[in-house]
């Protein structure tokens, strides 16, 4: 989780929300060995593109990795709890786990608002785990927001002020 949380930060930097992925698979030989397969930040704003959320770009980044469209035996943490779309995403790439930090009481697919993870309708199904690293994943989240409500404020304030020309 902690490079999930420093592929956030740069996806901060880069003035987009600050969500970071990070898809890895146990070593064959040590299963409690970690292997990064891939990682992945938000990129919608820079990519024009709208599917361009931190999971979905570590997915295709490890899709590539892999040559495999599946993911079998392939994990993926990620600072925010996933969205419908990359709830769905992982499910189709056939994540094993998916373990995210803050919980998204709007938009959170794996239990906040609903829980696709647990549709025992679905022909896939992936163990989730919620809230490691929690408060560094949320506030990071926080902070950004802040940042940008004061940076607005301070346009508006701006924009108010007449020009003495």
């Amino acid at each position: 989780m902690a490079l999930a949380l420093d592929q956030a930060r740069l996806a901060a930097q880069q003035g987009e929300v600050p969500v970071g992925a990070v898809v890895v698979r146990r070593w064959t030989q040590d299963p409690c060995r970690l292997q990064v397969v891939s990682v992945g930040h938000n990129r919608p704003i820079a990519k024009h593109d709208p599917t361009a959320h931190a999971e979905i770009m570590a997915l295709r980044a490890a899709s590539e990795q892999l040559q495999n469209y599946r993911l079998p035996g392939c994990e993926l943490f990620v600072t925010l709890e996933p969205c419908a779309m990359c709830a769905m995403a992982m499910m189709h790439a056939r994540i094993s786990r998916v373990v995210f930090g803050a919980a998204d009481p709007k938009t959170g697919a794996a239990g906040s608002v609903l829980d696709l993870f647990s549709q025992p309708q679905l022909n896939h199904h992936t163990a989730v785990q919620g809230g490691l690293l929690a408060p560094a994943c949320g506030q990071l989240l926080r902070d950004f927001f802040a940042e940008r409500r004061r940076a607005a404020g301070q346009a508006r304030l701006a924009a108010s002020i007449p020009s003495s020309s």
